[in-house]
């Protein structure tokens, strides 16, 4: 089962996905709210965090996180804060009950990651793109437009159009013809 722990947080955070089964994973810990909390209200406990980037609201409550749980921190690069774990393009982790091949997709940070399983037709997207063709920043540091739309294609040409399921860093998920939210924002970020 996935929940997103900061769904009605009014702070500046990130959406975090509690993603429970064999591996009870959280996928970004948030911002500014108390994750610790939520996480507790549906789990005993994590096995892991994944973090799709290291943009502040992502990893605001990492420290709180490790403290409660003590687990390993899985991200691209191990040189940023927090990062204990690397995880590599192409690498499959688990997420609850299904493997999720890690797609490296900078463009709105250089250590970007999506995470998308064929079996389960999720795609974890974390700021790459969002509901209704809306794309991740460009313009902070790390930022390059150009990078960002050959990682949405990238992700156009993985995920396939049967994707059911596309849950992003911020705002709503999607559920309904996912991939026709990523050929959106594809098509506006080219522009």
């Amino acid at each position: 089962m996935i929940r997103n722990l900061a769904r009605g947080v009014q702070s500046f955070t990130s959406n975090a996905f509690l993603v429970t089964g064999d591996q009870t994973v959280l996928v970004d810990v948030g911002n500014e709210f108390d994750v610790v909390s939520a996480v507790e209200e549906h789990a005993d406990g994590l096995d892991a965090v994944i973090l799709t980037h290291t943009h502040y609201d992502h990893v605001g409550n990492l420290g709180d996180v490790v403290e409660a749980f003590d687990v390993d921190i899985w991200g691209y690069d191990t040189e940023q804060d927090g990062v204990t774990h690397a995880i590599g393009d192409g690498e499959m982790v688990q997420l609850g009950d299904h493997e999720y091949e890690a797609l490296h997709t900078p463009g709105h940070k250089n250590d970007h990651l999506c995470f998308h399983s064929r079996a389960a037709s999720v795609l974890f997207a974390g700021d790459l793109v969002f509901a209704n063709g809306s794309f991740g920043r460009t313009d902070l540091e790390e930022g390059d437009r150009d990078r960002l739309v050959e990682s949405i294609d990238r992700v156009l040409d993985t995920v396939g159009e049967e994707l059911g399921e596309l849950h992003t860093g911020h705002g709503p998920s999607v559920t309904d013809n996912a991939y026709h939210d990523i050929e959106l924002a594809w098509q506006a970020a080219r522009f």
